[in-house]
């Protein structure tokens, strides 16, 4: 057994609308991965898509590669898992999935289907919910073989306009955000 590492659930009081949404807690280190990575992730999205769209399109682009970029970083620190699983309460979890539905709408806007966006969103609910109701010691294979699902689903029989899309986009809501995980530290 490691003695290296403790878990630690303490979850400290949120000082603004920002920790509410990221995680109180986060520590410097966490605060400088998580932009540096969702920053450069958006830069590389950015030069992938510059061209193909108009100046309105771009800004919705960017909005989205900045929230999903920034998204996963974000949910994948200590700081958002104590923060998110600091209640075994299902609600606020699935509630916060449900809100990015819209990310989906704005996807049809850019190009996609509104056969796309139904298909995904019921299956984006539909994994939520199951991921939800397993066993803890089976979410993470849960959320991973639903992510791969979405992943081949949006490449082969119902292509995203924008490839990056469904990668980022479920990776950060069933497999960064829906699992949770010990937010372990240095002892």
């Amino acid at each position: 057994m490691r003695t290296d590492l403790v878990a630690d659930w303490e979850v400290p009081r949120p000082s603004g609308a920002l920790d509410r949404v990221m995680g109180p807690g986060k520590t410097r280190a966490e605060t400088v991965t998580e932009l540096s990575g969702g920053l450069v992730a958006a830069a590389l999205i950015a030069w992938h898509v510059w061209g193909d769209f108009t100046g309105w399109q771009l800004a919705v682009v960017a909005i989205l590669a900045l929230d999903l970029a920034g998204g996963v970083m974000t949910n994948a620190t200590n700081s958002a898992k104590r923060w998110y699983h600091r209640s075994p309460k299902a609600k606020p979890r699935l509630m916060f999935v449900t809100v990015h539905i819209a990310h989906l709408a704005a996807v049809v806007f850019l190009g996609g289907t509104w056969l796309w966006f139904a298909t995904n969103a019921a299956l984006l609910l539909a994994s939520a919910l199951l991921i939800e109701g397993v066993p803890v010691a089976i979410r993470r294979p849960t959320a991973m073989a639903a992510y791969m699902a979405f992943f081949l689903l949006n490449l082969g029989w119902l292509p995203a306009p924008l490839a990056w899309f469904p990668a980022l986009f479920y990776l950060k809501l069933l497999v960064c955000h829906l699992v949770p995980e010990a937010p372990l530290r240095d002892r």
